[in-house]
């Protein structure tokens, strides 16, 4: 069969092949080069929250970059203490798996972003969140996923620590009442980008080869 005519505003197909490669291509990464990110790559890479959608374009996320050692050794020992309590409620057959994962990469990436959702933002009139107030968090979570594209388009290496007291770190970094933690995000070069995730190689899960879709 003959390939039909592009739909108007669609995108050619050589980017469209560069974009699947792209998110095929995206890693949760750990390990990180202590070298610093460059300034206006970084800078690119957050300006990709400001074409992200959101509910009632409230524009709820809200950003801190972790840089003070004080903040970062919170952080991290915020991590550490979350992580113990996870290893010791592991099933005896999964804990020696589980030690052997490496869940951050926080010792070492150059850029740490502690990222939120305002709650309480009155931006947006509530449109879409009256119903259904999650969604400006889903909406910070399909900003990070820009930047989280954006990133490895640049690249560099996104990993998402979610193994956190939010509560803990939301004391530990002073942010005003009704911010949500959503995503911590540690940014740099990555020491390797593999082509199989790292929980898929260890054996922890496995990826699915298709998207059921159920009809209704």
């Amino acid at each position: 069969m003959q390939p039909g005519p592009e739909r108007p505003g669609a995108f050619a197909p050589e980017f469209r092949a560069e974009l699947a490669r792209l998110m095929d291509r995206r890693r949760d990464v750990r390990r990180f080069l202590t070298e610093p990110v460059d300034e206006a790559a970084l800078t690119r890479c957050l300006d990709s929250f400001l074409t992200a959608p959101s509910v009632g374009l409230s524009e709820p996320w809200r950003v801190i970059r972790v840089e003070s050692a004080q903040a970062r050794a919170a952080a991290l020992a915020n991590f550490e203490e979350a992580n113990a309590a996870a290893l010791a409620d592991q099933s005896r057959s999964r804990a020696t798996l589980y030690a052997r994962l490496k869940l951050s990469g926080m010792r070492d990436a150059p850029v740490q972003l502690a990222v939120w959702c305002d709650e309480t933002t009155p931006k947006g009139h509530g449109l879409g969140a009256a119903t259904m107030p999650e969604m400006r968090r889903y909406s910070v979570v399909a900003a990070i996923t820009q930047f989280w594209l954006t990133a490895r388009a640049e690249g560099l290496g996104t990993g998402w620590v979610s193994i956190l007291d939010p509560v803990r770190l939301a004391r530990d970094l002073d942010v005003p009442p009704g911010w949500a933690l959503v995503g911590y995000l540690c940014v740099g070069h990555a020491q390797t980008l593999d082509r199989v995730p790292e929980l898929e190689a260890e054996g922890w899960e496995v990826r699915r080869g298709h998207l059921p879709v159920e009809t209704r």
